[in-house]
């Protein structure tokens, strides 16, 4: 039998798990129609800032969800073998455009891994890379323990 802690992390514990993480789940939605991605991210602890270059092609399913100002969610996780960390930011996805990116934005981005996620039914040519902050109104990380009850 197994024994379940469940515990707030720290905002430290929480950015560690975050600067230490390069994918998680990117949440969209309009209306009743919900979208999540798999996504890579940059992630700056003393900002507690997320920088997103987002892959779209002109008619795909991502591109209806996103906007100038989009609402999201988005979710890092990892797993041990007695252990389990998740953070959930809730905010705006904002874009920026590239008339505006400076030199700080350029850095930001630079900690962004490329995508991992490289599945695409469009030709390359056909794709355009958005980059996006997400600053969250609300950030938080929960540990859960489990321990052999034997």
């Amino acid at each position: 039998m197994t024994v379940e802690q469940q515990t707030v992390m720290t905002d430290a514990e929480t950015d560690a798990l975050l600067e230490r993480r390069e994918t998680g789940v990117l949440s969209l939605s309009r209306a009743d129609d919900p979208y999540a991605i798999p996504v890579s991210y940059g992630y700056d602890a003393s900002a507690r800032q997320f920088c997103m270059r987002l892959v779209v092609a002109p008619d795909g399913e991502k591109q209806r969800f996103l906007t100038d100002s989009t609402h999201a969610r988005f979710v890092v996780y990892e797993e041990g073998e007695t252990t389990y960390r998740s953070a959930i930011a809730d905010g705006r996805l904002e874009l920026i455009p590239r008339a505006e990116l400076t030199p700080q934005h350029v850095e930001q981005y630079g900690s962004a891994k490329r995508p991992l996620f490289e599945m695409w039914a469009e030709p390359k040519a056909d794709l355009d890379i958005l980059l996006y902050e997400l600053d969250p109104s609300t950030l938080s990380g929960r540990r859960i323990d489990v321990a052999d009850d034997a």
